[in-house]
């Protein structure tokens, strides 16, 4: 059974901004692994951070000069500024302990799970809709209500039409990456949240 990059979803309101992207990390700095760019196969360059789980996986088992698949967390300023956080490494052979007599390509294992390179997972809070530049924007909350501090959201801007009717809506989206571009490929309304009263 080969793992799935990203995770089903447990609960009807899990907030998550994640994705996949395969290109080759490069780190600024050779003794500073966790700062760099991750180029993909068109040659874009995405500023880059390694989160500290990924590290000790990156020291073990990759080699820089090669191309992987990049389990990452998005987070943009603005619609072209894309910046990725690095979770972890999905290499279905090296390190998912799959038995490597199959002969399948990893675009087609990806595709099994119904995935793609540059497809991202984003659930949240639908908190803004520009109709003329056709951007929204998702709030994403990353520890649970009892937890959450200032520090704990963050906002994802994404190119994509959805109705003002649903502002303040928990939405669901999938996400293809173009460039540095997040663009929506569709949506699903979940719910209203309520609003907290303070």
């Amino acid at each position: 059974m080969i793992k799935n990059p990203i995770q089903e979803v447990t609960n009807k309101l899990q907030y998550r901004a994640i994705g996949i992207v395969k290109g080759i990390y490069k780190p600024n700095n050779i003794d500073q692994l966790n700062r760099g760019t991750l180029t993909d196969k068109e040659g874009k360059i995405l500023e880059t951070v390694i989160l500290g789980k990924a590290i000790p996986l990156i020291k073990k088992y990759i080699d820089l000069d090669k191309d992987y698949f990049w389990i990452v967390y998005p987070r943009n300023k603005n619609i072209n500024h894309l910046h990725l956080q690095v979770a972890g490494i999905w290499d279905p052979y090296q390190l998912n302990q799959v038995e490597n007599n199959s002969e399948k390509d990893p675009h087609e294992l990806l595709k099994e799970l119904n995935l793609n390179n540059n497809y991202f997972s984003i659930r949240g809070e639908l908190v803004y809709v520009n109709k003329q530049k056709k951007e929204i924007v998702i709030k994403i909350c990353s520890s649970p209500p009892s937890k959450r501090s200032k520090y704990s959201t963050f906002k994802i801007i994404i190119e994509g039409e959805i109705s003002l009717q649903f502002l303040n809506n928990f939405v669901n989206l999938d996400v293809i990456r173009d460039g540095s571009i997040l663009r929506m490929v569709k949506y699903e309304i979940i719910e209203k949240i309520k609003s907290e009263k303070v």
